[in-house]
């Protein structure tokens, strides 16, 4: 049974809530092992289709727990490296770098919505930001945190907020270590929408249902293979790949039922193949 995470599934969509709220879900290696642990769960279970990441209470997580970091500081506990059981991948990705300690979000087969409802800090904002889509509460905000406990880049930041963000706003926000809200978070690309606390996990639920109802589990999966493995190829390595992918995707079984229930104008009935 979890200690520090909840597990649920509704319908097609898992929902991982980190449950430390007395602490704003600050990150331990128990709740590492656990959000990994139900990760694995809910790609190798054939009903779920898509995977909600949120926190209880008024917080996402506000980075990794500071008993931790003081112990670290004094010499008391050493900062842990990755394990070989950090480094396995459920997905079975060939590529090395879906296969770190945090990095495995991408190589899931199945997409993985950040719903910050609250503080998104340090090591809770690269959490969010290795998710594939992250929407924000207007109560939330952000921040690095790095930098202004001597600390740096941790866990692969400085290469993915630049992609995502821009280079401007990636350094601005890592070097200044300043913390900001939804609004921002949403001009400069590091949310993809903002919605109202009091309806906040109701959109992205909605959201959630949409994709794992009325779109192809199949092409889910492709499709975010072809965006991750886009980051390490040429436009020419891309097109020979989507060729390949296309090829295929008009023999399976969903193509069939796409143009089917399109015709026939009725919800279609995708079964991932």
């Amino acid at each position: 049974m979890p200690e520090e995470i909840l597990y649920t599934v509704s319908g097609r969509v898992a929902t991982v809530t980190l449950n430390r709220p007395d602490k704003l879900n600050a990150w331990t290696r128990t709740m590492q092992r656990e959000v990994r642990e139900a990760m694995h769960e809910a790609a190798a279970d054939d009903q779920v289709r898509v995977i909600v990441l949120t926190g209880a209470g008024r917080g996402f997580c506000a980075g990794a727990d500071m008993s931790l970091l003081s112990e670290v500081a004094e010499g008391r506990r050493t900062a842990g490296a990755e394990s070989p059981a950090d480094a396995a991948d459920p997905s079975g990705s060939q590529r090395l770098d879906f296969q770190r300690q945090y990095s495995y979000f991408p190589a899931l087969p199945k997409p993985v919505i950040a719903a910050v409802n609250g503080p998104a800090v340090g090591l809770g904002l690269v959490i969010a930001m290795f998710c594939d889509i992250r929407f924000a509460s207007s109560e939330a905000k952000f921040g690095t945190a790095f930098a202004r406990r001597g600390l740096i880049a941790e866990y692969g930041i400085a290469w993915l907020l630049p992609r995502i963000t821009g280079h401007a706003n990636a350094l601005d926000v890592l070097l200044s270590a300043r913390v900001f809200n939804a609004q921002e978070a949403l001009r400069m690309g590091l949310v993809n929408q903002v919605f109202e606390q009091d309806q906040f996990l109701e959109n992205v639920q909605t959201y959630a249902r949409d994709l794992a109802e009325n779109v192809s589990p199949r092409s889910l999966r492709v499709i975010k293979r072809q965006v991750y493995e886009a980051m390490f190829q040429s436009l020419d390595e891309a097109l020979d790949s989507a060729t390949a992918e296309m090829k295929a995707s008009l023999q399976c079984e969903d193509f069939k039922e796409g143009v089917a229930h399109f015709l026939e104008k009725r919800r279609p009935a995708f079964t991932g193949r």
